[in-house]
């Protein structure tokens, strides 16, 4: 099974959509549901400010690390078993998150969580690869993009309305049943698929890469807050020495973890700074975004939720639209411009300051953000995967994804300092908000410049229809100028 693949308007193609997206999409919730959660949290199992971070940045952090083995591991041993599996460990560590009687509990559970979301996030974008044939994959990848955006832009509303409505645990608890129907679907209706080329896993560099990438992550955590202590430090330079070691391993190896080839294709290094760029942008903003207007607006949680609301609408409507233009006229026009609306959109959040109404101070940003990101979400993430061979997608996949949550732990660390913004003050953001939103702004904008200059302007046309599919390929004329003008993104 998986050998051939299927349109996405057939049975099958829109069983793997509805799977993958679930199943991302829990993952992708749970990046952002908890932060309304957390004075509930902190109430219930006490601790302090540490502890509240941690529970917070405790999945980033190995959802971040173990995303190129989770990759890798769906390429090598079966991408449906591997995201089954990773369904199944993310369903018990919600569990285990919403029955913890402490915070060491809860702490180890969040961890848990990372390792389970590390194995679906990779699994289903290489699930919809390798099954959606290639006519339709720009649109099967958009509706991906769309809906499991949607999931992480609605958890703040979720998480506001649970807390409220019933307790913190059934944060958690709400994953239980999205992971079950998912399953359910998963092993009753998508095929199997691995890859051919796919030989002995290099454990060596998925360890380098583990250990470099949870030592950075660890760094920006704690750092920040607690200074350089000894632990700090040892835990730090193990970091960047499994960094280091990292490019070393792969030239070494004979099945690389992340194959070195791809870091000298211009367009995939391309696509990943792109996405470095944006997704910072993203992270830093909305994470302040949901600070001003809870803490200097006065806005309640479930308020804060809902005023971003719009910015989910216009993705869910025009993410996979804009998944299927990209596969006719190419991705760079997409990639270039969305960056750049996007950036415009986190300009116009500076309007959202004291005295000014919801209508003329938050919903202009918040509209023209949403627009940038449908624009740039959908076509990003195909380019990823066209950047790459078959047989690697779900190590490129695995590689995006990382640096997308990379690019979110270093905002939050990161851009609060450089906006001058006091985080412990617990009062009023004041100016650094502003400041803080045009840094975001115009990082956003360099992804779109990045964009202009590595990604390749090609229509990807499909070389093998299926039969009774695109009659028009019937006449030779016709399919030898598709077959002329068929490239692969690179």
């Amino acid at each position: 099974m998986g050998d051939v693949p299927v349109r996405l308007a057939s049975r099958t193609g829109r069983w793997v959509v509805l799977a993958t997206v679930l199943g991302s999409g829990i993952a992708f919730l749970d990046s952002s549901v908890v932060n309304v959660a957390l004075p509930a949290i902190g109430r219930s199992v006490g601790g302090g400010f540490s502890v509240l971070q941690w529970v917070l940045d405790g999945y980033l952090l190995t959802l971040s690390a173990l995303l190129l083995l989770g990759g890798a591991l769906g390429d090598r041993y079966g991408r449906r078993r591997v995201f089954a599996i990773g369904l199944v460990i993310f369903t018990l560590a919600s569990l285990g998150c919403g029955l913890a009687p402490n915070a060491a509990t809860l702490i180890a559970a969040r961890l848990l969580q990372g390792v389970g979301g590390a194995l679906l996030v990779p699994g289903s974008l290489a699930l919809i690869d390798a099954t959606i044939d290639r006519a339709d994959r720009g649109r099967a990848v958009g509706m991906w993009a769309g809906l499991s955006g949607v999931a992480a832009a609605l958890g703040p509303f979720i998480g506001g309305w649970l807390v409220d409505a019933a307790s913190w645990r059934w944060v958690f608890y709400i994953n239980v049943p999205l992971a079950a129907v998912a399953l359910l679907v998963l092993l009753r209706h998508v095929p199997e698929s691995r890859s051919r080329a796919a030989g002995r896993l290099d454990y060596p560099g998925a360890l380098a890469a583990t250990v470099g990438l949870g030592g950075a992550i660890y760094a920006l955590i704690e750092v920040p807050g607690h200074g350089w202590t000894p632990i700090n430090v040892v835990l730090t330079a193990v970091g960047a020495a499994g960094l280091l070691l990292f490019p070393v391993i792969e030239h070494r190896q004979p099945n690389p973890l992340l194959p070195p080839a791809l870091l000298r294709s211009v367009q995939f290094v391309g696509v990943n700074l792109t996405t470095l760029a944006v997704y910072s942008a993203l992270g830093g903003a909305l994470f302040l975004l949901t600070l001003q207007l809870q803490v200097t607006l006065g806005y309640s949680a479930l308020e804060a939720g809902l005023a971003t609301l719009p910015m989910t609408v216009i993705m869910m409507t025009l993410s996979g639209r804009m998944g299927a233009l990209a596969q006719r006229i190419g991705a760079r026009p997409l990639m270039t411009a969305g960056p750049l609306v996007a950036g415009l959109g986190l300009a116009l959040m500076m309007l959202a300051r004291p005295g000014t109404g919801y209508v003329a101070g938050v919903l202009p940003g918040v509209l023209v953000f949403g627009l940038g990101m449908a624009l740039t979400v959908a076509p990003l993430t195909s380019t990823v995967l066209a950047s790459v061979d078959e047989g690697h997608v779900g190590a490129a996949s695995g590689a995006n994804n990382a640096v997308a949550r990379l690019a979110n732990l270093l905002a939050v660390a990161v851009l609060p300092l450089l906006a001058g913004l006091d985080m412990n003050g617990g009062g009023p953001l004041g100016d650094g908000f502003g400041r803080a939103m045009m840094i975001s702004a115009v990082l956003c904008a360099l992804g779109g410049v990045i964009s202009w200059f590595t990604v390749r302007r090609t229509v990807r046309v499909r070389t093998h229809p299926l039969p009774g599919v695109n009659q028009a390929c019937q006449d030779p004329c016709t399919r030898e100028r598709a077959e002329q003008g068929t490239k692969r993104l690179r």
